[in-house]
Order: C-alpha cells, then sequence, then structure tokens
C-alpha cells in the first residue's frame, strides 16, 4: 500500500469520558467493512477497550463515594420542611385569633356602653390583665438612655450549627426588646453580623431587625467596634447619669474612669460595678462546651480587659456559672435599675440553673467554672419576633 492511500495518524486529545460517553462508545456501531478503514472490526482495539473501562470503574467510583443521608439528617430535612410550609398558616391563625380578640374588646365595650360604665384607665378590656399597650407606653416614658454601651460580639459562625444560629438569633432578638423595655437603657452594637447569622435574620426573620430602634449592627469585629463606641460616648454633651450613676453625675474623673470588658466566665476578675462610658461585650456563641475558654482567648489576643459576673459571690449554683447571652444583659440592664447584684441574679436566673441567694441557700456558694451548655429555651421563632415588634427601641444617645 502506498503512503499517500495510509490512514493519517490520530493527534492524541484532553478529553474527560463521561457516563454518557461511554454509553455512546458501548452504543456506536463498527464499520461495515474491514476494507473501508483496513482495520479488521471482529477485534476492538485495545486503548480503546482500556479507556472505556477505566471510564465505567471511574463512573461506578464516584457513585459508591456519594455517601447518602442519615435518618438523622433526613428526619431534620422533613421537619425543616414541614416548619416551612406551615408558615402561612400560622400566620393566618394569628391573624383569626387577633380578630377575635378585637371582636370581643368590641361587644364588651359596646355592652359596658349600654349599661352606661366605663373602663378604669390601664386595665385591660376584659377586666382581667393590665392593659399591656399602655404598661409600654409608661414604660417608654420613663426610660433613660445611659453613657453605657453593650456589644455583643457574633464573630463565632463557623464554630455553630444550624440549631446553634437558630438560638443565637432567638437570644439577640431578646436582647433588643429587654434593652428596649428597660428602665435604663444602654446602646446595644451587634459586631461581626455577617455569614449564616445575618441570612437567617434576612430570610427566616424577614430582616424584622430593619426596624429596630438605637441598635447598630455592623460587619467590624468586636474590638473595631467597641473604639467607635468609646468614641461615640465621648461626643454625648448631655449625659443622662441617673439610676447608679447618679451619684457619679458631679465626678471630673468619670470619663477617665470609663473601660472595656470582655464578659467571660474564664476570666480570673469579677466585675464589681458598671460604670458610666464604657463598653462590655458579650460572646454572642452558643457551643455546648465545645470551645471552652475561646471568649477570653479573643480578649487577651486583644490585649481587652476581662471580667465575669459575681455570681459565685451571690449565688449558690446546680449548675455551670455561664448565662446565655440575652440573660447577661439582662441580669446588667436590672443591676442598673436596683444596684443590686443579689436581687438582679434571682430575677434573671433561669429556674432551670437551680440558683438561690446565698443568703438563702445556706451554704457557701459553688465556685464551679465552665461553658454554659443550656440554649434559650426552644419557643417559636415567631413569637420571639413578635415579641421585637412589639416593642419601639430606644432612640439614638442624646447628644
Amino acid at each position: 500500500m502506498e503512503a499517500e492511500e495510509r490512514p493519517s495518524k490520530l493527534q492524541k486529545t484532553e478529553h474527560e469520558v463521561t457516563t454518557a460517553d461511554v454509553a455512546t462508545i458501548m452504543a456506536a456501531p463498527g464499520p461495515s467493512s474491514a476494507g473501508e478503514t483496513g482495520i479488521d472490526d471482529t477485534k476492538p482495539d485495545a486503548k480503546t477497550e482500556n479507556c472505556t473501562q477505566s471510564a465505567i470503574d471511574t463512573t461506578a467510583l464516584s457513585v459508591q463515594t456519594e455517601k447518602p443521608l442519615s435518618k438523622n439528617q433526613l428526619k431534620k430535612l422533613e421537619k425543616q420542611r414541614k416548619w416551612d410550609a406551615g408558615r402561612e398558616k400560622r400566620k393566618e391563625y394569628r391573624k383569626e385569633k387577633l380578630q377575635a380578640k378585637r371582636e370581643r374588646s368590641r361587644a364588651i365595650k359596646a355592652q359596658l356602653h349600654a349599661n352606661g360604665e366605663t373602663l378604669t384607665p390601664g386595665v385591660h378590656i376584659e377586666g382581667i390583665l393590665p392593659d399591656k399597650n399602655k404598661l409600654r407606653q409608661e414604660a417608654r416614658a420613663r426610660a433613660v438612655n445611659v453613657p453605657l454601651t453593650f456589644i455583643i460580639d457574633c464573630d463565632f459562625d463557623e464554630l455553630m450549627s444550624d440549631k446553634e444560629h437558630k438560638s443565637l438569633s432567638s437570644q439577640i432578638t431578646r436582647c433588643y426588646s429587654d434593652n428596649a423595655k428597660a428602665r435604663y437603657r444602654a446602646s446595644l452594637v451587634i459586631a461581626s453580623f455577617h455569614g449564616q447569622l445575618k441570612e437567617r435574620f434576612d430570610t427566616t426573620l424577614s430582616k424584622h431587625y430593619e426596624n429596630w430602634k438605637g441598635v447598630r449592627l455592623i460587619q467590624e469585629d468586636f474590638a473595631t467596634a467597641a473604639e467607635a463606641a468609646q468614641a461615640r460616648m465621648q461626643e454625648i454633651r448631655r449625659p443622662n447619669m441617673e439610676g447608679m450613676f447618679a451619684e457619679k453625675s458631679g465626678s471630673d474623673t468619670v470619663k477617665e474612669e470609663a473601660e472595656v470588658v470582655y464578659l467571660t466566665s474564664d476570666s480570673p476578675d469579677t466585675l464589681t460595678e458598671l460604670k458610666p462610658y464604657s463598653t462590655y461585650i458579650i460572646g454572642g456563641i452558643v457551643d455546648k462546651n465545645r470551645h471552652k475558654g475561646i471568649c477570653y482567648q479573643r480578649a487577651m489576643e486583644k490585649g481587652m480587659k476581662t471580667a465575669k459576673l459575681p455570681i459565685g459571690d451571690y449565688m449558690q449554683m446546680a449548675s455551670r456559672f455561664v448565662l446565655t447571652t440575652n440573660h447577661v444583659m439582662e441580669i446588667m440592664l436590672k443591676w442598673l435599675e436596683l444596684g443590686d447584684w443579689g436581687k438582679s441574679f434571682s430575677m434573671v436566673m433561669p429556674k432551670r440553673k437551680g440558683g438561690r441567694l446565698r443568703s438563702e441557700a445556706g451554704t457557701p456558694a459553688s465556685t464551679e467554672d465552665g461553658k454554659d451548655e443550656d440554649e434559650i429555651d426552644e419557643e417559636e421563632v415567631d413569637d420571639v419576633d413578635d415579641d421585637a415588634k412589639a416593642v419601639d427601641g430606644p432612640s439614638d444617645d442624646a447628644k
């Protein structure tokens, strides 16, 4: 056979063989006759056979390495699916419940008007409970914004599970609600507000934080937030030095005594009082005791002062001293109003922790320390959302 009649040599090319390619190769018919190509089609080419077999083996291996979901994961997915599917139904139920309540109120008012009677101010329309709306209005009217800042450090996004993110979002909502309703309010900053936490607020919680007042949500870390908070408070021209800060209103050194403190149960120092113009940082993490000392370590890396609440000085606990984020903040808000750590602990401490005042317990307080493994009580997210929506937040600091 002459050279010009010989078939040209095929160039080797990079080609990724897929499952569809394998099926095409196996199903493709061979040449009609050996004479057309000069190759005997009764025996497959060795290289083609090896390539085909390799592609089949690779496809089978990739299928085998894909792990199926566990039963627990499937249950969680099904639970989440049912929860999402029932959202509109729950919304309609709350709407019907509110409508029925309004109809009862109108009926009672009509009956009272027919009998020539009037409602007692501040009393619920059904005469059973105080009017919550009126109580909120009175609380807002007498509330005072004091020169103090609380920062929630949320830079633990990758260390928490979906359930723990859900719990943290509820705790942050409670923090806002408690501060908004407090007799003496502090400025509230949510630091490192990004990642999965922000995604949950933007999707599941429908961005209700956009209606919050007197709170700053920033992407910067706690150190940057603390620096900005200190500078902002120093610029306040007419500070409200009331409550526990009243006795320091005439002090010339009150601004010099201001401090930035990261609250952590791992600290060797104990917090004795809250100081005006100061910033107190709370670790926003729910970790079931997996990451011991992480807040203390973060504060040390920034060269920041640390302290722990004086729980052991006032309370005897049946469990660890560490509390949820919202409980820590609520205790400090109560101290601003009462000036008594013991009363503040007894009013806020969850009953499940078995805490008692040392004066009532009659025995020395426990010195157990460590990470808290309690989360906020599991409640409907919609209830937590409604609790925040029912409160008008504090206005910005007076300057």
